[in-house]
């Protein structure tokens, strides 16, 4: 697989180890002829070591094998995350260091999560690519807002907090993209 095809939560080999993409930071060069290049920051599968690599965008990294099972959100259980599989109803527990930054977006009746099994341990999980949260906590609109494209910092019901227009009020649902945390619209 090419580094630049790899999205966030893909499971990948590297030095005969197994690692999951937790955050992409892509750079384009100002001069001509320049690579891309596309940092990776990677956590070990399982165990959670933190690995930074860099890598052009045609260099390759192999997939690794693993089972993707669609499963939906049961409830937390001290700081660890339960799943039911939506086919065969087994359950699946996640810590919160395997969560990660996920955990944000994880709310009751969330749809089209998936959790990634290798040798049937559960070692990650890939997340919808926007959810629904609501707003809890931002400033009151200002009239005459709505024409302009100034945002505020919204907090969220999970506690994440993003940046919002400015004309969005509390109590409203709104769309958050899991791969970038940016406001995707109302809901």
């Amino acid at each position: 697989m090419k580094a630049a095809d790899i999205k966030k939560g893909n499971v990948v080999e590297h030095d005969g180890k197994v690692y999951q993409i937790r955050d992409i930071e892509r750079s384009s060069p100002q001069g001509r002829g320049g690579n891309v290049t596309f940092r990776f920051v990677m956590y070990s599968v399982p165990g959670g070591n933190k690995l930074d690599i860099s890598l052009r965008a045609d260099d390759d990294l192999k997939e690794t094998e693993l089972t993707r099972r669609p499963v939906s959100f049961s409830y937390k259980d001290g700081d660890a995350f339960v799943f039911m599989d939506n086919e065969d109803y087994t359950q699946y527990t996640l810590d919160a260091s395997t969560v990660g930054d996920a955990a944000g977006y994880i709310v009751d009746g969330i749809e089209g999560c998936y959790v990634q099994l290798i040798d049937d341990a559960p070692v990650a999980l890939q997340l919808p690519q926007s959810v629904i949260l609501e707003i809890v906590d931002t400033a009151p609109e200002l009239k005459g807002a709505s024409a302009t494209k100034r945002t505020k910092p919204a907090k969220l019901s999970t506690g994440i907090e993003i940046q919002v227009p400015e004309y969005i009020t509390n109590g409203e649902k709104v769309w958050v993209n899991t791969t970038t945390g940016e406001f995707s619209g109302r809901a």
